[in-house]
């Protein structure tokens, strides 16, 4: 990962949580892996794929920027 850009963080865990949903629930109604939903879950993440982050809001009724949050770089 190049750090020197900042990250990208996947908030998911807090999402799931916060709705009150288990990630069974989730994977049937968004039609994911739960293995999958794990990843996202642990920010095992390298690639997104935008058709998941749409089910993944549309399921849990909130928007991109509640589920992806940019970290900047670290200065020094």
């Amino acid at each position: 990962m190049r750090e020197e850009y900042g990250t990208i963080r996947i908030k998911l865990d807090e999402l799931i949580e916060n709705a009150g949903l288990s990630k069974n629930k989730l994977s049937h109604r968004a039609e994911m892996q739960r293995s999958q939903i794990n990843h996202y879950c642990n920010n095992e993440i390298t690639r997104l794929d935008i058709d998941v982050l749409a089910r993944i809001c549309t399921v849990l009724e909130c928007s991109i920027g509640d589920l992806l949050e940019f970290i900047p770089p670290k200065k020094g």
